[in-house]
């Protein structure tokens, strides 16, 4: 046997020590913490509705907010009936930034009684799919939206979780996911959505969470959480952090717990003066919620 030095014969006596110690009974090794993959993001709903593309970026930059979701129809300008070539400007306005386009907000929805306006509105989501896909966007937020009397509550929900399927099918082939937003006066209470995404089976079918007051409703938050987080999407959207009645520390928590690699986006709905102070101040309420989650 070839002659070893003294360090280093004492090192993996060392560690051979060490791993004994790890295995005998009762002993464990320490747990190790590991940084959550959960990033924060922007959405253009009020605080950054009037901005153009640089303004926005630029104050995405600066309040160390590296992710933003379009809101269609805003002062940005990201529209179906931009040219190629403004598509392709877009893109790399993204793309020399740190700041990356995450997706469009849309405000379509498949809950219409009248067939020949369902069909209007899944193939205009369409066009913000293939928008999304050529401005370097990863997907398609759109709604329920909403239940109607003369229709059955299911009937309307089967349409809504067939219309995602289709939506998903197509988003598929350019890499586009499809997340509902938990949203309408009856369609964003829990088992609604869980009975719509129920029948949406296709994989790129998502939720996007949407931090209403009724998920606190029937059985409560976790209950509620519990029965679509195997759902979620890339996007959930969160309010002001800081405010009070919402479990803003929970929903982090368990996002944490089920090892959540998405986005929260900040879609804050009150009115500051300053827009990007505000930003920073949630920036900084995040972390410390994260560190603590």
């Amino acid at each position: 046997m070839p002659a070893i030095d003294r360090y280093t014969f004492l090192k993996e006596i060392s560690l051979l020590a060490g791993a004994s110690l790890l295995s005998a009974p009762g002993l464990t090794a320490m747990p190790t913490a590991t940084k959550s993959a959960i990033k924060l993001g922007f959405v253009t709903y009020l605080w950054g509705k009037d901005w153009d593309l640089p303004t926005l970026i630029k104050n995405c930059r600066d309040t160390d907010i590296p992710g933003v979701e379009l809101r269609v129809e805003h002062a940005h300008k990201v529209m179906p009936d931009l040219t190629a070539a403004q598509r392709l400007d877009v893109k790399k306005r993204f793309s020399d930034s740190p700041v990356q386009l995450i997706g469009l907000g849309t405000n379509q929805q498949f809950d219409y009684v009248d067939q020949s306006q369902l069909r209007a509105s899944i193939e205009r989501a369409k066009e913000f799919i293939r928008l999304s896909a050529d401005v370097g966007g990863s997907g398609v937020k759109v709604k329920p939206n909403g239940l109607h009397k003369e229709v059955p509550v299911e009937k309307t929900l089967a349409q809504i979780g067939e219309s995602l399927n289709e939506l998903a099918t197509y988003g598929a082939t350019l890499g586009q996911q499809i997340r509902l937003e938990v949203h309408g006066e009856a369609t964003q209470e829990l088992p609604a959505i869980k009975q719509i995404m129920d029948v949406a089976t296709h994989p790129n079918a998502t939720i996007c969470w949407n931090c209403n007051p009724q998920d606190l409703n029937g059985n409560g938050f976790q209950a509620n959480f519990n029965l679509v987080s195997n759902r979620l999407g890339a996007t959930c959207h969160v309010r002001e952090l800081d405010r009070t009645d919402y479990p803003y520390q929970e929903l982090l928590t368990n996002l944490t717990k089920i090892n959540y690699k998405g986005w929260v986006l900040l879609e804050c709905h009150t009115d500051p003066a300053d827009k990007v102070a505000s930003m920073k101040a949630q920036r900084a309420v995040f972390d410390r919620m994260i560190a603590k989650a």
